[in-house]
């Protein structure tokens, strides 16, 4: 019996020290953290806004960091390519994805993702909200949302719309405006919003729901024109364009987001070291120079926060892809 006791005395003083030695890493990790070049993933392809945010912000956050911040687009099936290479990385802190609504949406559309949306990340911080713009070409028959509707109704299933891939809050815009308008408009996904924009300018789609980021040059050279933002409230940066809601279909709203997740299981000193440098980037002048004139919307706050949000969006899209609101 007491040598049985002595065993399991050695046993738990074993594991109290690992513990202890875990700890003390940690707190060491962190202490010093970042030693090297940190990476965001972008899981878009070059021209987008996510891509936009990712280099604007990168550049601001190396200032406060003392290391480059370095961005690597991954695009691919609506964002899972690149989420799925974060969600298997080290959990240092080194590696960092830049999240969208696509990643609430995922666990929906595609029940079997290669990682689990809610348990193989850490939180960082929300960036930004973003309303879409509904736009077409310049040389569009389509003056407004009612010319949208009546052509659509018209031409079932005929009329495309564009979008950086599924899932992606141009997507979700255009799927939602297709329930509530009662219209059936036909679904183009593409690997970022750079081939989807070609490809609108090119006559391949009729329209796209596009984050303002990504239209807003074109909009300003007078290349695309804008018939409506999705959101609740019309954007400053576009005060003259109406809201979906006010264009023709009631009740209508939607917005995207973009924020950081790194890999579950990152330090939390870490993560609160990243949290800060990010907000502190997100509110420079600079990097708001840049995305306030695209209609976008500085959102900061702590790690719980934009993890509550994030799960409460993965609910309420959920909901709608029961009821094939949402469909591929």
């Amino acid at each position: 019996m007491t040598s049985t006791i002595q065993k399991t005395k050695r046993h738990l003083m074993k594991m109290a020290a690992g513990i202890a030695a875990c700890v003390m890493l940690a707190s060491a990790t962190a202490s010093t953290f970042p030693e090297k070049p940190i990476k965001l993933v972008v899981p878009f392809a070059p021209g987008g806004g996510t891509d936009l945010i990712a280099r604007t912000l990168a550049f601001e956050m190396q200032k406060d960091l003392g290391q480059p911040v370095v961005v690597e687009n991954k695009p691919g099936a609506g964002t899972i390519i690149g989420t799925d290479m974060v969600a298997k990385a080290a959990p240092d802190g080194y590696t960092l994805v830049v999240s969208s609504i696509a990643h609430a949406v995922n666990p929906s559309l595609n029940p079997k993702l290669p990682y689990s949306t809610e348990k193989d990340f850490a939180a960082v911080s929300m960036i930004v909200r973003s309303p879409n713009i509904l736009v077409v070409r310049a040389d569009s028959p389509y003056k407004s949302v009612k010319d949208v509707i009546a052509a659509a109704k018209a031409k079932p299933d005929q009329l495309t719309y564009a979008s950086p891939g599924n899932g992606t809050s141009s997507h979700l815009a255009g799927a939602l405006f297709s329930d509530l308008a009662k219209v059936s408009l036909r679904h183009v996904a593409y690997k970022g919003s750079g081939p989807a924009l070609t490809d609108l300018l090119g006559g391949q789609t009729d329209m796209i729901f596009a984050t303002s980021g990504s239209v807003g040059g074109f909009i300003d050279s007078g290349k695309l024109r804008a018939l409506a933002v999705t959101s609740e409230q019309r954007s400053s940066a576009y005060p003259t364009v109406p809201t979906v809601a006010e264009a023709g279909v009631p009740g209508y709203a939607t917005e995207g987001w973009y924020g950081f997740y790194a890999p579950a299981g990152t330090p939390p000193a870490v993560i609160d070291k990243l949290n800060a440098a990010t907000r502190k980037a997100a509110n420079s002048d600079t990097f708001k120079s840049k995305v306030v004139s695209e209609g976008m919307v500085v959102q900061t706050g702590t790690p719980a926060e934009f993890d509550n949000y994030v799960r409460s969006e993965i609910l309420r899209w959920s909901k709608l892809v029961k009821a094939d609101v949402v469909t591929k």
